[in-house]
């Protein structure tokens, strides 16, 4: 079959709530992909930063396999000899007391929301049913009910209402509206460190800081959303170290699977996680051992590569790599931070989802994101002579 095949069958049998550039994928090795008709190409978009490990890592591979030979899947009905392995391995990483483990990104965020909310009942004493959360304008935090609810992008929310009551909206790394949207019943503020979706989009320096310190101040919990930004995009192994802050919880997936599989976590503190009592969350998949095992070796292939350090260092260059851009007519901006880097064009641009294709034609993969950002986020594992290959690219299409 030829990609027209199957883009015919995609249209005839997938809901269509998803606009791929049309390349077909057949496999990938590290940062690359072959599509069905053998073509190669150089992925920078790592699948939203699930695949900051590469493509089949042969490390995670290999733990994979081996413990799909033992067992799959309990349930937490019953306890599995990795999953507590992962607890520790993640909480000592971190520095944080424990995890919940959940499968998907929203699902980690939905997790941290309910803790918030009965920990506000239970610790802060605010009365049942009172408790509000604030949340930033442009986010991106999954695309359950409750989260939409509290999104400002109207494609999230066209149509599904009536949404869920309990958030307090304002302007992204607006300190003042910030501290203005708090209220007695305020439990919680939920942030990304830097925004994805909105083509990332970094806060001043010292934002996340006075976040911190006005939430300790107010008995407000600081949740970071690090599904994207965390476990080395940015150069740091959370975005939240660039300010050397610790939010009381922390929302992690993507790269934490490799991958391999969909694995999510909230790591807190104790005080806040036992908030929890047996019953009352939960997931059948959450915390199976297969899902353990390939989490564990996600983590140790990021330390002992290290992954981290690489993205700093990579960052860096890409950036002055694409310093020429900003005197280009094209361009309004270029942000990032590691190897996470949004290239903002002018309206008068036309869109950067077409500059994506004249990549995808050239070979490299990237994905446009707000209709005017092309957003960069190889695989932490690319070599630097390959980022060289396709920022020369980049150079070329928007030259």
């Amino acid at each position: 079959m030829r990609t027209s095949d199957y883009i015919s069958l995609e249209k005839q049998y997938l809901a269509p709530n998803y606009n791929p550039l049309d390349v077909v994928i057949e496999k990938g090795e590290g940062a690359w992909v072959w599509d069905v008709e053998g073509k190669k190409y150089l992925d920078f978009l790592a699948a939203y930063s699930a695949l900051n490990q590469g493509y089949c890592h042969p490390r995670v591979l290999n733990a994979m396999i081996e413990q799909a030979k033992k067992v799959t899947l309990t349930s937490r009905a019953f306890r599995n000899d990795k999953l507590p392995l992962l607890g520790e391995k993640l909480c000592n990483l971190l520095g944080y007391e424990m995890m919940l483990p959940m499968n998907s990104g929203a699902e980690a965020v939905e997790t941290a929301l309910k803790a918030a909310r009965k920990w506000g009942y239970t610790k802060k004493g605010v009365a049942p049913g009172k408790a509000r959360i604030i949340a930033m304008e442009n986010n991106f935090h999954g695309r359950t009910i409750s989260i939409v609810s509290f999104s400002t992008e109207d494609d999230y929310r066209d149509g599904f209402g009536p949404f869920t009551d309990g958030f307090d909206i304002i302007p992204y790394g607006d300190f003042e509206a910030l501290e203005k949207a708090i209220t007695p019943d305020t439990v919680a503020v939920l942030l990304e460190p830097i925004q994805g979706e909105s083509g990332i989009i970094v806060p001043k320096d010292g934002f996340l800081k006075k976040v911190r310190n006005l939430c300790t101040a107010n008995k407000m919990l600081f949740i970071a959303d690090e599904i994207q930004s965390g476990l080395g995009r940015t150069g740091k192994l959370l975005a939240v170290d660039w300010e050397e802050v610790k939010p009381d919880m922390v929302c992690l997936g993507k790269a934490l699977g490799a991958g391999f599989y969909p694995v999510s976590a909230v790591v807190g503190s104790r005080e806040v996680l036992t908030v929890f009592k047996p019953g009352e969350h939960g997931s059948t998949f959450g915390g199976n051992p297969l899902a353990a095992a390939v989490a564990l070796a996600a983590l140790d292939v990021l330390i002992d590569e290290k992954l981290v350090e690489r993205a700093l260092e990579l960052g860096a260059h890409a950036m002055n790599r694409l310093e020429p851009l900003k005197s280009n007519p094209l361009v309004k901006e270029i942000r990032g931070r590691g190897l996470w880097i949004g290239i903002e064009l002018v309206p008068e641009a036309g869109g950067a989802r077409k500059y994506c294709q004249a990549l995808m034609e050239k070979g490299v993969l990237a994905k446009d994101t707000h209709h005017h950002t092309i957003r960069l986020a190889p695989p932490l594992v690319i070599s630097k002579e390959d980022l060289n290959w396709g920022l020369d690219q980049i150079l070329a299409v928007l030259k």
